[in-house]
């Protein structure tokens, strides 16, 4: 009967209250974890932080296999800066000196290659006798690359062309390195590009450049001209350039610098042009240089020997 009837509350509609509170626990509890999880909540773990942009406040999460790359791989390290050069000798500048004529000059660094120089520098003017430094390295080379040993008087001829600035024999060897061909090989080795032969007129009116000139130095000094056989040699005797030679970039320098330094001069008047011609060359520690004048014949040679040494007091540092 109705009136007797008990009612099930199992399974009754009506939720008991243990049941609705343990509901609300859970729910609570998926709240807070949400929060955690969360980037920029108050509640947020230090896990969920971890992905977090500290500068910009975004999230950064990753997707996939869940490991962060930019947590396994170390950062590279910052790149040292390379060490700068001890500057050359020489400031590069514009001169205007008070001399008579034409002048020009060029220094090029041998540890970068970089050429500076006066406006003019690829301008040219006739050798005389500073081509021999080349020619001398010409026969070298090649007697090397034949397999054969010049021989002590050869060498001694040698060292009176570079020394003393022996014109006879530098005719000869002139001739031995075929003539005009060893200034063809001098402007294809050494990557001249001002300069020219002087067919049938002789090694004196060989056209070089300041600028070329420098660059001959270089070719002198790193082996190219000479081969490794003997660069060291030619290196020693034109630092020991003596007498009428011994003049020009090299005096510009304190004297315990002269001797480490270098040269080939070469000097003549010209009477066809009613010029003197003065040239210099030098090779130092980390540079090489060459410096040219040209001014009425009337005037003597000392007068362009003591301009090549006064462009280069000009040019040169203070406190060199």
């Amino acid at each position: 009967m109705a009136g007797n009837r008990r009612v099930d509350r199992r399974n009754s509609g009506e939720a008991s209250p243990v049941r609705l509170i343990a509901v609300a626990v859970i729910l609570i509890g998926l709240v807070l974890v949400s929060l955690r999880l969360l980037p920029g909540s108050p509640f947020e773990s230090s896990a969920a932080a971890k992905w977090g942009d500290a500068g910009s406040g975004t999230s950064d999460r990753p997707t996939g296999s869940g490991t962060d790359r930019s947590a396994r791989q170390p950062s590279s390290p910052s790149p040292k800066p390379s060490p700068s050069l001890e500057p050359l000798p020489f400031v590069a500048k514009n001169l205007d000196l008070d001399i008579e004529g034409w002048y020009s000059w060029s220094v090029l660094d041998r540890r970068t290659g970089k050429i500076i120089g006066s406006k003019n520098m690829g301008e040219t003017s006739t050798t005389a006798s500073m081509i021999k430094a080349w020619i001398v390295a010409d026969y070298l080379r090649r007697a090397a690359d034949a397999g054969q040993t010049p021989s002590d008087a050869k060498l001694a001829d040698a060292t009176r062309i570079i020394r003393d600035s022996d014109n006879t024999r530098a005719e000869q060897f002139y001739n031995q390195v075929d003539r005009e061909a060893s200034i063809k090989r001098l402007i294809s080795m050494c990557k001249l590009t001002d300069s020219s032969v002087a067919p049938d007129k002789g090694w004196s009116r060989t056209a070089l450049s300041p600028r070329d000139t420098a660059r001959m130095g270089n070719c002198i000094v790193t082996g190219t001209a000479a081969g490794p056989k003997w660069t060291k040699w030619l290196l020693n005797e034109m630092k020991l350039v003596r007498g009428a030679g011994d003049f020009g970039i090299r005096k510009a320098f304190p004297a315990s610098e002269q001797k480490k330094i270098a040269i080939k001069n070469g000097w003549i008047d010209r009477t066809k042009e009613q010029e003197m011609h003065i040239n210099c060359l030098a090779i130092g520690d980390t540079w090489t240089m060459g410096v040219m004048v040209k001014y009425p014949i009337n005037m003597g040679y000392d007068y362009g020997m003591k301009n090549c040494e006064k462009i280069t007091e000009a040019l040169l540092r203070p406190g060199t």
